[in-house]
């Protein structure tokens, strides 16, 4: 039986929560979550001493209950002045037959918020002796020592006959490919990392998910962008590299393979995943560089602690941006490589008929098949109530506001999911 080991009573400032979710590769086939598993959450004292907080199984859909966890103040994430580590680090090991054990080490909880600790679990390879995996994850880059930004141009030139601007319009790519290293270490891992995933990643090692959500916002698209400008110019292809994008602040964006997210986070990537930023009569994505704004600086670019303060005086994301960019658009990415279908233009809800309410009961039927806390409906193209119980438990599987609307953001996140658990990944 799973067991939780709960620490003294702490307040509600002083507590955070977390949740395991544990998968298949997406980049080995379709995604398939693992139910069964055992997931043991610790603290690794300074002694060396380990307290287990909990022992817990996962669920039909692998995902873990929700447990709560002590963090430091919420005020060490807020305030620029203070330098003390504003989140707390747990391990996460798991145990599910026939796969890999799983060791996560640094896993962050903040105060007030839930983390969300995806593992994608890797297949135990018969007659092979194999040791268990173990994934360290490092420090944000608000509170580690990581290398400022080189500044680059933020909208690269378009030579005739150099190669370089090969794409004639912005793409949303289904995958990021990840060096984890400098361009010009060839040693580095790659890793094929779903696009979305990849920009969650992004936003939970770059800012803190404590912060306004309007800055929040304003950071998630800044990520769009650079990501975007990256694919659209296809930087590193051009140069003879085999990847999209580093994971070095002093070339690109921080990103931490098999780091944990945010409740805060996760839906806001879901909102803005194809919104850049992008100079009046120019295609290509801005390249939005920004820097801290307390340990660096960096005039004519965002800084992340100045949306910070910006989201406190109530400014939109929008206004947080134009402050930083100055005369800029918010256009949408106009192609969205594997996903199956552009979103309608209307939220899909209660009373709603038609082949785009047939196509969502198609696809959550499908996303059923491997997540079966999913109930199966009918698709008959009308929006009647068990429908609506289906789209409410889609979103909370998935982080999503349970309003059982299909909005831009659950359209996009079901026929995200749908892709995910019938094809095979093009990249590998």
């Amino acid at each position: 039986m799973p067991r939780s080991f709960y620490p003294p009573v702490m307040s509600r400032q002083q507590l955070g929560s977390l949740i395991v979710e544990l998968t298949t590769d997406p980049v080995l086939g379709p995604v398939t979550p693992i139910p069964n598993a055992l997931v043991t959450v610790k603290e690794i004292l300074p002694g060396g001493e380990e307290q287990i907080y909990a022992e817990l199984l996962t669920n039909e859909v692998g995902q873990t209950p929700s447990i709560e966890l002590p963090t430091p103040p919420l005020e060490f994430s807020l305030d620029p002045a203070i330098f003390q580590m504003p989140y707390s680090t747990y391990s996460v090991e798991t145990n599910a037959q026939p796969f890999l054990d799983t060791t996560i080490i640094g896993t962050q909880v903040f105060p007030a918020t839930e983390a969300i600790q995806p593992i994608a679990l890797q297949p135990v390879r018969k007659n092979m002796r194999q040791t268990p995996e173990i994934i360290i994850i490092g420090p944000p880059t608000l509170f580690g020592n990581y290398p400022p930004k080189i500044p680059e141009a933020e909208i690269k030139p378009i030579i005739p006959g150099s190669g370089f601007i090969t794409l004639d319009n912005v793409v949303v790519p289904e995958f990021v490919v990840v060096h984890a290293g400098l361009p010009t270490d060839m040693n580095a891992p790659n890793y094929t990392v779903p696009y979305m995933d990849y920009i969650a990643n992004v936003a939970s090692s770059e800012i803190y998910p404590t912060w306004p959500i309007e800055t929040i916002r304003a950071n998630i698209i800044a990520i769009v962008s650079f990501t975007l400008n990256r694919v659209f110019t296809e930087w590193y292809r051009n140069q003879g590299r085999n990847f999209t994008i580093t994971n070095s602040t002093a070339f690109d964006q921080a990103f931490t393979f098999g780091r944990n997210i945010y409740n805060t986070i996760t839906p806001v990537v879901a909102e803005m995943f194809d919104t850049f930023v992008r100079r009046p009569g120019v295609l290509q994505p801005l390249f939005t560089q920004y820097c801290d704004g307390r340990q660096s600086q960096c005039p004519g670019w965002m800084t992340q602690w100045g949306s910070k303060a910006l989201g406190d005086q109530g400014l939109n994301a929008e206004a947080i941006l134009r402050n930083f960019y100055g005369n800029i658009e918010l256009p949408e990415a106009p192609i969205v490589e594997g996903i199956p279908e552009s979103y309608p233009g209307a939220p899909l809800r209660t009373g709603s008929t038609g082949p785009n309410v047939r196509k969502i009961q198609e696809q959550l039927n499908r996303v059923s098949v491997n997540y079966p806390l999913i109930p199966r409906v009918a698709t008959d193209g009308i929006f009647g109530p068990a429908t609506e119980n289906a789209v409410r438990t889609f979103q909370r599987i998935f982080h999503l506001t349970p309003d059982g609307i299909v909005g831009r953001n659950t359209w996009y996140q079901i026929s995200r999911i749908y892709v995910a658990v019938t094809r095979m990944a093009e990249l590998n």
